[in-house]
Order: structure tokens, then C-alpha cells, then sequence
């Protein structure tokens, strides 16, 4: 199975990859069919799960890797996974401020990005979705890295990040859908928008692999561009949220085991 892989397109494997975590969202989206309600407890537990996974992800499979690029550039090995670091927590900025969407668990009244009269279900699907552009921009970023044949990029390394990504889409999609629910919406509907919240990841990790794959020289920034957004998540969203109703405890060993389970796969797997 894994040589079958290894001859694939590095595009068409972030494409596999992403469909298999954009199936995990779903497959936490349909826990909706189950019930109305879920602990709010057990889903901070989850979001930090999700921050710890995402920490982890940053580091070891992208910011590690991007140092490990920059070496014999002719310049500072510092400079590139810090200019792309930054640049992508500003990129998330920026469509942070533009782009309408409401935290879970916020009251209207705090919706960020541009004011609009769309309705609150609309802006929770889409803080999900913003969340999830840096997700696949990652995958992309990684399968991209390994078809440009660098040493620190291996199959493996862009596998067990796919996997990790994966893992903490399931607590994401409940995260979405289940709100949805006690918005009023039916379980269909609930669900049908808290899968597409996933969709965004296929898009990004396509165009991450494809302009990785034919301009090698930017690669360490893209790897830890693709890390500064998905710090900027989780620093302005995903904990806040997983904190906010007073679980901190009980979220912060979530992340704790988040952060744990991501750099064993990375780490095991590599």
C-alpha cells in the first residue's frame, strides 16, 4: 500500500489524505444522529485535545522540517522558518478580520470579520472553516516537501500529520454540529454543514502540494507559514474556546494528551 503511495502525484496524495481527514470531520459531525446534547465539559476536553494536536503538528512536522531546509542557504537558518512563521499568522489575521464568523459557544454580539446580518449557524460553520484552511494548507505543504525529494520530508512524516489532522477533525466536527443542533437546526442539516466545514481542506492542500512541488526554493517558508497559521488558531480560537466554560483543568490535560498523541505519530511514524 505504501509503494502504491510513493508513485502518486504528490498533489493527488495530499488530495487522499485530505479526503480522509475531511471523512473524520464528518464521521464527528454524525454524532449529531446520536444526541442533542453533549457535555460541555467532554467537548473542552476535545477542543484542547484538538490544540494539543495542532501545537504538536507545528512543530514537528513543519517547523522542525523547515529548519532543517534552511541550512547551507547562504543566510541565517533562522530567517526563513521565522519570516514564513510570521507571515502565516498574519495571513490568518487578515482573513480573521475580514471574513464574518462567530466563535462556539460566543454570543452574536462577538462575531468578528466584517459586520453581516447572516445567520449565527452560518458564522459558527465558518470559524470552523477558517480553522481548517491552515489544517490542509499543512497536509498539502508536507506531501509537496516529500515529492520535491528534500531529506528532512519523508512519506511517513506527511502521513502521520494527515493522521494526526485527522484524529482531531472528529471532536471538531461534533464541535460544529452539535451547536448547530441546539440552534434549532435538524440533525440532517446539522450535520450536512458540519462536514463542509472540512471541505476547505482538500482545496488548501491541493494548492499547498502543487506550488510547493514547482517552486522548491520556498519551501521552508511555506512549511512554517503553513505552522504560524496554525498557532494564530489555535492561540485566538481553539483554546479560548475549550476554556471558556470554566473546564480549564479538564482541557488543558486534553491538549496535553493532543500534544502527546501527535508527536508520538510524528516521531513513531517517521
Amino acid at each position: 500500500m505504501l509503494d502504491y503511495i510513493k508513485n502518486l502525484h504528490p498533489v493527488i496524495q495530499a488530495l487522499i489524505a485530505t479526503g480522509f481527514t475531511w471523512f473524520m470531520t464528518a464521521a464527528g459531525s454524525a454524532i449529531v444522529f446520536l444526541g442533542k446534547n453533549i457535555k460541555k465539559k467532554l467537548l473542552d476536553g476535545m477542543l484542547g485535545f484538538a490544540a494539543g494536536v495542532m501545537i504538536a503538528a507545528s512543530f514537528w512536522s513543519l517547523l522542525a522540517p523547515a529548519i532543517e531546509m534552511s541550512k547551507g542557504k547562504g543566510m541565517p537558518t533562522w530567517i526563513p522558518p521565522m519570516v514564513g512563521f510570521l507571515l502565516g499568522g498574519f495571513f490568518l489575521r487578515i482573513i480573521d478580520k475580514i471574513l464574518p464568523h462567530l466563535h462556539i459557544g460566543f454570543p452574536k454580539e462577538e462575531a468578528e470579520g466584517i459586520k453581516t446580518s447572516w445567520h449565527r449557524s452560518t458564522l459558527l460553520v465558518l470559524a470552523i472553516t477558517i480553522h481548517n484552511i491552515p489544517e490542509g494548507l499543512a497536509i498539502g505543504v508536507a506531501f509537496g516537501a516529500y515529492g520535491a525529494n528534500f531529506s528532512s520530508a519523508t512519506l511517513t512524516g506527511a502521513i502521520a500529520l494527515s493522521v494526526g489532522i485527522g484524529i482531531q477533525n472528529f471532536p471538531e466536527g461534533t464541535a460544529v454540529s452539535m451547536p448547530l443542533r441546539r440552534e434549532g437546526l435538524s440533525r440532517l442539516k446539522s450535520f450536512w454543514y458540519g462536514q463542509l466545514s472540512g471541505i476547505v481542506e482538500p482545496v488548501a492542500a491541493v494548492i499547498g502540494a502543487a506550488i510547493v512541488f514547482v517552486a522548491h526554493p520556498i519551501l521552508p517558508y511555506a512549511l512554517s507559514f503553513a505552522a504560524g497559521a496554525m498557532i494564530y488558531v489555535v492561540v485566538e480560537e481553539v483554546i479560548p474556546e475549550s476554556q471558556r466554560n470554566g473546564n480549564t483543568d479538564f482541557a488543558t490535560m486534553g491538549a496535553m494528551l493532543g500534544f502527546t498523541v501527535m508527536m508520538l505519530l510524528d516521531v513513531g511514524l517517521s
